[in-house]
């Protein structure tokens, strides 16, 4: 984006005064709902401010949980352990702190615009050095744009981090129609691909002429979609969940074939309980899920254990407070049923996506639900440019391994960096 557009962004994106009642959220009677500022088409900035109320009355939530029995055989078979439950609600109630969180996300420049009729979150953070590529993060469910927090500094500022001037970025982080500080669609429609179409919109609203785009979960069918569509000004992708099943399984899989089989089998079967849910009755879902802050924790607590590269703790690869920022997006907006109704919106994950001109590019984490052979991303991706298998991390990359995640999109699109 080059001076006069950058000029022309600073101007609808003025600045935030706090005594402006316009951007300020409020609590809304005995409900206690968070009413965001309403969105326009102009890029207007953004702050979280959640009320005293809200806290106060998450905190009276957690001192009244009604627990179940405790599990009958050891370990997380069964789901959350009591023992483990108790815990994470316990550290939530006396020690969690969120002003500490709210303040550290409002330290990055946020804004909401509207388009296609929902106002979008997103944070739009510009490296000081004005030839920066600009890259577009999408996260997933149960993740938000927290994921993405640890890697802004890497990606804008490389060479505080062991990069190179040349390896800037200019980030742009969307919140997902539903979820976070973005607002809840209130028509059914919102699939990947109207999603896709809403972040071509995005990046073109802010001046980005030539840009690449990156996601995981929910983010890499995003980026997929986009990937399909080829909007005007984005030249490649990266994904750290590739989705390139093969039209028809092979009939003698090698054995990186028949991992990805297996991998893929055990989750839609042992580990897709939530997913056909979430697919099927994410209305129903929701209800639990927003009146009890411990069934939100859980529910997406649960996941962090699962999905990231653990020695059998979620705790081995997120803090506590790391995880609870991310879960107290989704308390405090009340998404819970607005985030899960992407599930029944766009089923298609795990079945061949076709053929994707546009360049592509992967990095593979050694605990990602399900980890494609790098030969059918070859046959899927005429024009795939790169691809690194790392040493550790898991489904949640950008969150887990900051480092190694912006190290591999530095490596990855380096050829693509303006000079």
């Amino acid at each position: 984006m080059g001076a006069s557009v950058a000029a022309a962004v600073a101007g609808i994106a003025r600045p935030l005064d706090a005594s402006d009642s316009h951007y300020k959220i409020e609590a809304q009677g005995s409900s206690l709902e968070l009413q965001l500022p309403k969105a326009t088409e102009a890029v207007t900035q953004f702050k979280v401010a959640v009320p005293e109320p809200m806290l106060q009355d998450l905190h009276r939530r957690l001192g009244a949980v009604r627990w179940p029995s405790k599990e009958t055989a050891p370990g997380w078979g069964q789901g959350v352990p009591l023992a483990k439950a108790q815990g994470l609600v316990e550290y939530w109630k006396k020690d969690y702190q969120w002003r500490r969180f709210e303040a550290h996300l409002n330290s990055f420049p946020q804004y909401r615009t509207l388009i296609d009729g929902v106002g979008i979150h997103f944070l739009h953070v510009r490296s000081k050095h004005e030839s920066a590529l600009p890259i577009l993060l999408t996260h997933g469910w149960p993740g938000s744009v927290v994921e993405f927090l640890k890697t802004i500094g890497p990606l804008t500022d490389p060479e505080k981090f062991g990069g190179s001037p040349s390896d800037a970025f200019h980030v742009v982080i969307p919140s997902l129609p539903g979820f976070g500080f973005s607002d809840k669609p209130e028509e059914a429609g919102w699939d990947l691909t109207r999603i896709a179409k809403a972040w071509s919109v995005l990046m073109d609203r802010l001046g980005y002429k030539r840009w690449v785009a990156q996601g995981g979960d929910w983010g890499s069918g995003v980026t997929h979609r986009l990937a399909i569509m080829r909007p005007s000004g984005l030249v490649a992708a990266h994904v750290n969940w590739p989705f390139v099943f093969p039209e028809k399984l092979p009939d003698n899989p090698n054995p990186a074939e028949q991992l990805a089989i297996e991998d893929a089998n055990r989750f839609y079967t042992v580990g897709g309980g939530y997913y056909r849910e979430q697919t099927t009755r994410p209305q129903t879902i929701s209800y639990p899920l927003a009146d009890s802050p411990s069934g939100q924790a859980l529910w997406i607590y649960e996941k962090f254990q699962e999905w990231t590269d653990n020695n059998g703790n979620p705790e081995d690869a997120l803090t506590v407070d790391e995880m609870l920022d991310n879960i107290m997006i989704y308390w405090l907006t009340n998404t819970a049923g607005s985030s899960a109704r992407i599930y029944q919106e766009d089923s298609s994950v795990g079945s061949s996506w076709g053929r994707i001109e546009l360049p592509m590019a992967a990095s593979i984490f050694p605990h990602e639900i399900f980890r494609a052979p790098k030969q059918w991303a070859e046959q899927a991706w005429p024009n795939m440019f790169y691809w690194n298998e790392v040493s550790k991390g898991g489904h949640f990359a950008a969150f887990e391994q900051p480092q190694i995640f912006s190290e591999e999109l530095r490596k990855a699109f380096r050829k693509f960096q303006q000079t």
